[in-house]
């Protein structure tokens, strides 16, 4: 017991946390050392293992009571939990219910979440099993993802066999006890002096067999069904932001309940607008007879277009705002601004006519507009040239 942490210390709470707080604690850390978050470290996986084992001790009362007073010895003898062979706490429930309170491929292209397999738990081979959540990648435009949209998608999942109505028995006589263990699920091995128990080959461990058993969904009971599901994508949705379908993920073994649907959207890059945050940014070419003289121009929005009043002089690189030209804030009626960047557009083919007018302009100056400017710059840079 000398290389266990004390499970308090793991979970970083004080020794008269409440329930609640302890709650918070381990969801926090189960989140950052989720294997999911941090694939191929085994550093975060033995903290994942870990916190589990804690919590699993100091979220159940009678065991809390016993660690108190006696530590790790109260489960050295396999009393009860913590790492002595006794339950385990399922970490994946703490994911139901960050994800349960509240979305890369296209095309149904779908991924298990956290392991799938019943949603990705530890789970009674014998009892209902919950249905795996299910990811769906959609690609959307920069004016979707501002306006708002709903977009219909197909994928495919596991769903109740319509044959045999999910018993997974063709008769529908159900289940049988299984003879191999005689309904315990479990059998007994020897090796040498030693006897292994491990799950029943012939029942995986429930303890039941279908002794006719469905061709459609070979027993299981579920069959692949394509689905069609209307979603709707709300005004000021970011790139990478996720979206939760309830209920609409794999439908569960056993008349578990089915999992949830997370939509991943992408936002596509657009030609004329860089996006961040809820602001737009744009380089927009400005005439040199505009930035110097000023006047008006035009600029594109999302909306549309929008007037610009230009101040005589305008440098090239000035930045103007326009309030309330940029994306929705999610969830609210508000809107962000919209950024030009002024970048001056210098002629590069001149008359001769117009070549003679531009030397007369630059001649009444008594030097180039920009000479001033370029003084200033090479007095500055003379150190860098000795």
């Amino acid at each position: 017991m000398a290389d266990k942490r004390d499970y308090y210390e793991v979970l970083g709470v004080p020794r008269d946390v409440s329930a609640e707080d302890m709650k918070k604690a381990y969801r926090k850390l189960a989140v950052k050392h989720h294997p999911d978050k941090n694939p191929g470290d085994k550093t975060a996986e033995d903290k994942f293992k870990e916190i589990g084992e804690a919590y699993d001790i100091l979220s159940d009362d009678q065991k809390r009571a016993a660690y108190d007073r006696y530590g790790h010895g109260a489960f050295a003898n396999g009393g009860g939990g913590g790492g002595g062979g006794g339950g385990f706490h399922d970490p994946f429930d703490i994911f139901r219910e960050v994800f349960g309170s509240s979305g890369g491929g296209g095309g149904g292209v779908f991924e298990s979440f956290f392991g799938g397999g019943g949603g990705g738990g530890r789970q009674r081979r014998d009892g209902p099993q919950r249905g795996s959540d299910l990811r769906y990648g959609m690609e959307i435009t920069l004016e979707d993802a501002a306006r708002g949209t709903e977009r219909e998608i197909e994928y495919d999942r596991q769903a109740v066999c319509k044959t045999c109505t999910g018993s997974g028995s063709a008769s529908g006589a159900g289940k049988k006890t299984c003879r191999t263990c005689g309904g315990a699920g479990q059998v007994i091995s020897s090796r040498g002096f030693f006897q292994i128990q491990q799950n029943c080959p012939d029942c995986q461990g429930s303890g039941e067999v279908i002794s006719d058993p469905c061709k459609p969904c070979s027993g299981s009971g579920r069959t692949k069904e394509r689905t069609k599901l209307r979603v709707k994508i709300p005004a000021g949705i970011e790139d990478g932001s996720r979206l939760r379908s309830g209920g609409n993920g794999d439908y569960g073994a056993k008349g578990g309940p089915a999992g949830d649907l997370y939509i991943v959207v992408q936002v596509k890059a657009h030609e004329l607008f860089e996006r961040e945050g809820d602001d737009l940014h744009c380089q927009m070419p400005l005439s040199f007879s505009t930035a110097t003289l000023g006047g008006e121009t035009t600029v594109p929005t999302l909306e549309g277009k929008a007037n610009l009043k230009v101040t005589s002089g305008t440098q090239n690189g000035t930045t103007f705002r326009l309030r309330g030209k940029g994306i929705k804030i999610l969830g609210e009626e508000r809107h962000g601004d919209l950024y030009v960047h002024v970048q001056i557009a210098v002629p590069t083919q001149l008359s001769a006519e117009q070549r003679t007018h531009l030397e007369a302009f630059a001649k009444s100056f008594g030097e180039t507009p920009s000479s001033s400017m370029e003084e200033s710059f090479f007095e500055k840079a003379k150190k860098f040239f000795k």
